[in-house]
């Protein structure tokens, strides 16, 4: 599948587990498993789906994240799949009216990555498609996690409560930026991507200005003198915002010359007419 190296270890080390609470189609089970597989969750705990176990369609729609469908595990009730759990977040859009912390799911990255990093076993419920997870199944967990969506049209799928929930528990431990390909690394991360090539320092910078300002001077672009260092300076301002490679200050050099050439090439063709040459 694109975007999948296979010839890579899939699991990244230490992750929450993943809860899905009586799951209805097997698409939505394997769509989950996807958004788990892209940011380092691997462990799914099924319970009770709705058209058993193994299901066919849920590997089909795993989109190459095979290994999490194939070592899932069933359980028939929620207590008996959170037994060897130490801390559980429950994942619902809709106020309970019970007594029990909630946090968004940026906080709750921050606290899985810190009980993690202690050796804790944590555990991410997702309830059903329609109806999500029931009180009594909240109850059993330790906390709320809560999105801030729109409230007046709140409800997501579950693939995208595993993507949404899964981004957060990645996204610092994450060393690198989209994929990895035979051809070319991932990306190092944000900012200027400057393959081939660096970006240039003052040095050829400055010899650019040096060059177009000359060959402007030739020209005549410059009107009068005691507009020309207002000019300049909008001009250096305007590639300074640019950020230019090295390649980059090569090639617009090399379009300075090649106009100044085809102006000088013109001049000489009407001095030839003129003299009676051409």
């Amino acid at each position: 599948m694109a975007g999948t190296d296979k010839t890579r270890n899939q699991v990244l080390g230490p992750a929450p587990v993943a809860v899905l609470v009586n799951p209805q189609l097997g698409e939505n089970i394997g769509t989950a498993a996807r958004a788990m597989a892209n940011f380092g969750l691997h462990e799914l705990r099924l319970v009770d789906p709705r058209d058993g176990w193994p299901n066919e369609k849920a590997l089909t729609s795993s989109s190459g994240a095979n290994w999490i469908i194939e070592n899932a595990t069933v359980h028939a009730a929620l207590d008996e799949a959170l037994k060897d759990v130490n801390y559980v977040y429950a994942t619902t859009a809709r106020p309970r009216g019970m007594i029990k912390e909630v946090i968004t799911p940026e906080q709750a990255g921050h606290d899985m990555r810190a009980r993690v990093g202690r050796g804790e076993r944590v555990a991410i419920l997702f309830g059903r498609e329609r109806t999500g997870l029931t009180n009594d199944e909240i109850s059993m967990a330790d906390v709320i996690v809560t999105a801030p969506v729109n409230p007046a049209f709140a409800s997501i799928n579950i693939a995208q409560a595993v993507l949404l929930m899964g981004y957060e528990w990645f996204k610092e431990r994450a060393e690198t930026l989209g994929q990895q390909t035979p051809e070319l690394p991932a990306l190092e991360g944000p900012g200027l991507q400057t393959p081939d090539t660096r970006p240039a320092t003052k040095e050829e910078l400055y010899g650019f200005f040096d060059h177009l300002e000359r060959e402007l001077d030739i020209a005549g672009f410059f009107k009068t003198e005691d507009k020309k260092p207002g000019m300049m300076r909008n001009i250096r301002n305007l590639f300074g915002r640019a950020e230019l490679t090295e390649q980059e200050v090569r090639s617009l050099r090399g379009i300075v010359s090649s106009l100044t050439r085809a102006h000088e090439r013109r001049r000489e063709q009407r001095a030839q007419q003129e003299r009676g040459e051409g």
